[in-house]
């Protein structure tokens, strides 16, 4: 409490207009690169085709929004010729086979780093850091170099006596690990971020008490990691639902085809930009129940650290 007294006090010589303007040129850049294009895609998702040209027609005025692009959405989920279920659950199992396998490999790692890299934590982290400066667009194709039929992998596989396996003619196995192999950098840097402010005293308080390096992990590391690995999978899960490139990329096969397919496919039909606009608007709704869990979670593991 003196601590925030004294903030607050050394904070008392600033102006009232001090915060707002400084936070005025992000809330401008939002405004512009977020909050009006969403507006454009509701409007259109809200809005109806132009009888004449048979492009989608934006209702500006929500006076005059209609839910018809919703009820064809909602048609094509339930209705007779529903087709969106099989790539709703296709994208959950992909998901969360990608979110947990990601999980069991960049834990480790970043536990490694946060604790065991010493002197050497600034070169791990530069090389954590390092996928960052690489588009995501040239790590897949980087990614189908090595699965191709004459590529690295199949080498090794050749090898070793077995016969080459087509990976990129529509395999799920492909797709997740595409998806694990585009997103897992994200993850390890939260992880890492997560984990290097465990305070050690807690570790030693543990080993004081009698407990050795794996109890220490499983009853105090664990446990303080909880809110590191929810703000892990919400990073790297979010964007995992709306990815269509990893899979238009290493599949293209209408077997493994995900939401976000579907979406990119019906925005470049003229005639669909309305019902792609919904669904876009529906799957930002769903995105948005994990992120406000998350939200209240970490204010109430704030205020109970206050």
């Amino acid at each position: 409490m003196a601590v925030r007294t004294a903030l607050d006090r050394e904070a008392s010589w600033r102006p009232r207009w001090f915060w707002g303007a400084l936070a005025a040129p992000g809330g401008l850049w939002m405004l512009l690169f977020f909050l009006v294009p969403f507006y454009v895609v509701v409007c259109i998702a809200f809005g109806g085709i132009d009888p004449l040209f048979r492009t989608p027609k934006p209702a500006w005025d929500p006076l005059f929004w209609t839910g018809n692009n919703f009820s064809f959405t909602w048609q094509e989920l339930t209705g007779r010729l529903a087709f969106l279920g099989a790539p709703i659950l296709r994208t959950i199992w992909y998901t969360a086979a990608a979110s947990i396998l990601a999980m069991l490999i960049g834990y480790p790692v970043a536990y490694f780093v946060a604790r065991y890299g010493g002197r050497r934590k600034a070169l791990y982290l530069v090389a954590l850091i390092a996928p960052f400066f690489v588009s995501y667009m040239m790590r897949m194709l980087a990614w189908i170099d090595l699965l191709q039929v004459n590529g690295y992998v199949n080498s090794i596989i050749h090898a070793f006596g077995l016969g080459r396996v087509n990976w990129l003619d529509g395999k799920p196995i492909t797709v997740i690990l595409g998806l694990v192999y585009g997103y897992i950098p994200y993850l390890i840097v939260v992880l890492y971020a997560g984990l290097d402010r465990i305070d050690e005293r807690h570790l030693e308080a543990a080993r004081d008490l009698g407990l050795n390096r794996t109890q220490t992990f499983v009853h105090v590391t664990l446990p303080l990691s909880r809110p590191t690995l929810l703000a892990g999978g919400i990073v790297t899960v979010l964007p995992m639902l709306g990815d269509y490139y990893t899979n238009q990329l290493l599949s293209g096969s209408p077997h493994t085809t995900m939401i976000g397919n579907v979406i990119e496919g019906e925005l470049g039909n003229p005639l669909l930009v309305g019902q792609g606009g919904a669904l876009s608007v529906l799957m930002l709704v769903v995105l948005l129940i994990p992120l406000v869990y998350y939200v209240r979670q970490t204010a109430r593991a704030s205020a109970e650290r206050a």
